[in-house]
């Protein structure tokens, strides 16, 4: 077990080896020599050969011994062995599957080393015969993970061997024999969705289309969203190819399945193999179904080409007026950016098919999310659109309603501002704050000086005839304050005089005074009477 024991043991060894044929030597020399005694020095001149050449093989198996895991000396044994591959290669293997290694992996890897070398020699049966005793079930059973038992006892479970197996055994094995072993290893739970799909296409290259689909549902079973995606997708891929609409309703039901469940994320591949279906085998309206629920399952960043897609087959179906719904609905469920677009579409839709009204109504509405500092070709657009079917009443009303978005924003603008100021205003403390002792006094006096000068600022602008000479009237005054109101005189009101009052209060405001002449006889004629 250590290098000092070992060299004693060498030593004493080459030195008795060494005496033995000197002493072969002195007597054969002393009677004579014969041809016996020739074979036997020559046999002891190899034997002793062989002991020194062996000497560092020897010294790297007691480092070995020491450590089963030093590396470097492991490549050293393989440098030892050049020449020789049964040595270099299969003895050391076959060695190393039995090392208590301290993971299963480990241990799985020298497993399919073992038979990648097979196959390197093109030896297949025997890769086939080493991978098959490695995932032959132990005599005490084990789980992966427990690390109480040796790994010996839980290789069985590993996915590395097994994966491998089952590839040699499509390559090189029969159907029944590749079949067995995707049964056990989805028997022993250890399955991924490849190996699933994999399952199922092996299966269906052989025509046995039904098993091929049990396949895939058992794989179902083994997972959960997400890790299920890739298999319902090709299942129900496969499905749909292999029998249309010969089975509807379990297509139906399989979808349903599917989409049971489904996160956001994975839902749009679905619901469009889905509205495939109908399309194609099933009922518009059905497909129009599908549609409306995938906008509402999908991720938000994935609902805008959701509509697009609605949009666009509910147009070549049943025409682009059945669209208008779904604008409306695009437009109330989509984020402002995206509903901008959904109404400069839904506008100019509206106007091709000649309803100037309601393209100026999306217009209108969806300028209430346009701010005109960021938003220019939104208002540029309106503004061509009433240039070429509006007139000046139009335009204006478009001006107005500018000017009312951008004060809108404006006073957001403001208000934000506001609370800004106040957050970093409390942020950076008052004088209170600096000084605890003097808080009521200084706070009270910046108080009034701030009111000092707002009162000074307020009395500075106003002009100085309109003091004290405004009377306001509340809203709550009773009849007898407003009479006492009206009865007090107003220094300002121009005196007119008496007469001119009478001649105007004679005079109806419509009343115009007419003379009255007689009209000349001559005027008449011949058709004056007698």
């Amino acid at each position: 077990m250590t290098v000092r024991d070992f060299t004693q043991v060498f030593d004493s060894y080459a030195q008795f080896e060494e005496s033995m044929i000197a002493a072969k030597m002195e007597t054969t020399s002393e009677l004579g020599r014969e041809e016996e005694d020739d074979v036997d020095l020559e046999l002891r001149l190899a034997r002793f050969e062989q002991l020194i050449s062996r000497r560092p093989l020897l010294l790297n198996s007691v480092l070995l011994r020491q450590n089963p895991h030093h590396v470097h000396e492991w490549h050293k044994r393989v440098a030892l062995h050049q020449g020789r591959p049964r040595e270099q290669a299969r003895i050391i293997l076959e060695k190393a599957t039995r090392v208590s290694f301290k993971q299963v992996d480990d241990l799985a890897s020298v497993w399919c080393e073992c038979g990648e070398l097979e196959l390197r020699h093109e030896n297949y049966d025997q890769a086939l015969r080493l991978l098959r005793k490695a995932t032959a079930l132990p005599a005490r059973r084990a789980e992966y993970f427990d690390s109480s038992e040796p790994v010996q006892n839980r290789v069985y479970k590993s996915l590395k061997v097994w994966s491998m197996l089952a590839d040699l055994e499509e390559s090189l094995g029969t159907f029944q024999s590749t079949k067995s072993v995707y049964d056990r290893i989805l028997d022993l739970r250890i399955a991924t969705p490849q190996i699933v799909i994999n399952y199922a296409m092996f299966l269906e290259e052989h025509k046995y289309f039904e098993e091929s689909f049990k396949a895939y549902e058992r794989g179902i079973s083994l997972f959960k969203w997400p890790n299920v995606s890739d298999i319902w997708s090709t299942y129900l891929t496969k499905f749909i190819t292999r029998y249309g609409g010969r089975k509807l309703e379990r297509a139906r039901d399989l979808f349903e399945q599917a989409l049971d469940g489904c996160p956001p994320k994975y839902a749009k591949t679905l619901y469009l193999l889905y509205a495939q279906l109908e399309e194609e085998w099933g009922l518009a309206r059905h497909a129009m179904a599908v549609y409306e629920r995938a906008t509402q399952a999908v991720e938000p960043a994935q609902q805008y080409d959701m509509f697009n897609i609605y949009i666009k087959r509910a147009a070549e179906i049943y025409g682009v007026t059945y669209t208008r719904g779904i604008y409306q609905k695009a437009i109330e469920v989509l984020s402002d950016e995206h509903a901008r677009e959904m109404c400069l579409r839904f506008a100019d839709m509206e106007c091709k098919l000649g309803e100037i009204d309601r393209a100026r109504a999306i217009y209108s509405f969806c300028s209430q999310i346009c701010d005109p500092r960021t938003t220019g070709a939104f208002w540029q657009t309106w503004k061509d659109f009433e240039v070429r079917h509006g007139n000046e009443d139009t335009i204006r009303e478009m001006l107005r309603i500018r000017r009312s978005v951008q004060a809108t924003y404006n006073t957001q603008v403001n208000f934000m501002a506001s609370q800004m100021l106040k957050v970093s205003s409390s942020a950076t403390g008052t004088v209170s704050d600096l000084a605890p002792g003097q808080s009521g006094m200084d706070d009270m006096k910046l108080l009034e000086q701030r009111a000092e000068q707002l009162a000074a600022e307020a009395e500075h602008d106003q002009p100085p005839q309109a003091q004290n000479k405004i009377l306001f009237v509340r809203s709550d005054a009773s009849r007898e304050e407003l009479a006492e109101l009206a009865q007090q005189a107003n220094p300002e009101e121009i005196e007119l005089g008496e007469d001119e009052d009478e001649d105007e209060m004679d005079l109806e405001p419509n009343e115009v005074q007419l003379e009255q002449q007689s009209v000349p006889a001559a005027v008449f004629g011949s058709l004056k009477e007698d």
